[in-house]
């Protein structure tokens, strides 16, 4: 039986906030990441911050009561569409719980989100060198919108709806 759950994020709630902080610093740390912890003033300013940006969406994976999977997205407008779209700004899942389809389930909720606010697409940046992650985004349908060679380091990802 699968005991991981997916909440959209209360930043008002002190287990919500506190895993988005633990989260955020462990992807932080992450080669995949920066590969260096958050500073202490962005601890600090992260979640006030959070709270305050009006186009926040964050969605928190648990399993069973552990905090293990995090994506932090932020509501844009796409000019050549004329409608909302989402940016998908951080993703991350613990190492151990990488293989439980966690990212999977993240991606399947930010898509549900995505077509409840009428979006037209979800978009998304990755490392090149990210290969798990990029392997996550081909086979959840995502294309790769701009040629590898001229998106060196970063390869950008969008989904249409």
């Amino acid at each position: 039986m699968d005991q991981t759950k997916i909440f959209e994020a209360n930043l008002d709630l002190t287990l919500h906030s506190q895993a988005v902080l633990e989260l955020l610093s462990a992807y932080a740390t992450d080669p995949m990441g920066n590969g260096e912890p958050l500073d202490k003033d962005v601890l600090t300013q992260l979640i006030p911050g959070l709270q305050n940006h009006p186009t926040t969406i964050i969605f928190l994976a648990f399993h069973e009561s552990k905090a293990v999977g995090i994506v932090t997205c932020f509501k844009g407008f796409s000019t050549s569409m004329a409608r909302q779209m989402i940016h998908i700004s951080d993703f991350y899942v613990l190492p151990d719980y990488q293989e439980k389809k966690i990212g999977q389930k993240l991606l399947e909720i930010v898509e549900k989100k995505a077509v409840e606010l009428n979006c037209c697409k979800i978009t998304i940046e990755v490392p090149a060198n990210n290969k798990k992650a990029l392997q996550i985004y081909k086979m959840a349908g995502y294309t790769q919108v701009i040629p590898e060679k001229e998106a060196k380091p970063t390869l950008s990802f969008s989904k249409s709806f």
